[in-house]
């Protein structure tokens, strides 16, 4: 039974970071990302500026003992020299003073020499940590500087990536139908094609019908009522008509020939 609430309780976790990172804003990531590494790099500068004072106080200290060590050996030879200087003028005493302190620096100095020893290793350590911490920081911060690098080019293709979501979308709203409230280009369009095809139909319909062709007649004799009454208006004003109403006029007036020589003729041959 615990077994299987582990395994549930993993299955969840691992649902809920796959919903988060698909619905994350991935600019607000990048940002979290850099700033993760400013702080990463700000550890390891902090780590690194550590082992390099270690290896600065081991340093130092290295220093001042072989300072002491220095000075007490000076001390241990010129203790000898007194006792040997002592015990040649016949002071006894003297001679075993300056024995028993130049035994004493003798102690001292092999102390000093064994922390020496001690410091110089440790220094050693220091010096190499050191070193490795200057190149774990540089190192760094060259990975610091290309992830800068690569989140302005992050940036640029997040932007461009919205857009062509945004293109995208907008594209299929024009070859999709939206829904019921906004009708799509595609319905549109033919419900516009429809209309135009049915009004044509029914044009064509009314042109060759009866009732088209009696309206054509009738069109046709109120343009000639309008012809004569212009003219009638024109005579009336004393305007001249146009010489080709005037000889189409004299045209359908003027009598045929045959008619004028049967008006100049007697008939059946009886003289004038």
């Amino acid at each position: 039974m615990l077994k299987a609430l582990k395994r549930w309780w993993k299955y969840l976790v691992a649902r809920t970071d796959s919903s988060f990172n698909e619905r994350a804003d991935p600019k607000v990531q990048l940002e979290q990302a850099i700033s993760e590494a400013h702080e990463q790099h700000k550890r390891l500068t902090q780590q690194a500026a550590n082992v390099i004072a270690n290896q600065k106080q081991t340093e130092m200290r290295l220093n001042r003992v072989m300072t002491e060590l220095e000075k007490v050996s000076g001390n241990a030879r010129q203790a000898v020299l007194m006792a040997d200087q002592a015990q040649k003028s016949g002071d006894t005493a003297k001679a075993t003073e300056y024995t028993q302190a130049a035994e004493s620096f003798a102690n001292r100095m092999i102390t000093l020499e064994s922390e020496v020893e001690d410091l110089k290793s440790l220094h050693f350590q220091a010096s190499e940590a050191s070193d490795q911490a200057k190149v774990a920081v540089q190192q760094n911060a060259t990975a610091l500087q290309k992830k800068l690098s690569e989140r302005q080019a992050l940036l640029g293709k997040i932007d461009q990536a919205n857009m062509q979501e945004e293109m995208n979308r907008a594209m299929s709203q024009l070859s999709i139908t939206v829904g019921e409230d906004v009708p799509s280009l595609e319905e549109v369009r033919s419900k516009v094609e429809a209309r135009y095809a049915k009004a044509k139909g029914m044009q064509e319909l009314q042109g060759s019908s009866v009732e088209g062709r009696m309206l054509e007649v009738e069109q046709a004799a109120l343009n000639v009522e309008a012809t004569s009454r212009l003219a009638e208006i024109k005579a009336q004003l004393g305007i001249a008509p146009e010489p080709e109403a005037i000889s189409g006029e004299s045209a359908a007036e003027a009598p045929s020939s045959g008619e004028t020589q049967a008006e100049g003729q007697p008939s059946d041959g009886t003289s004038a």
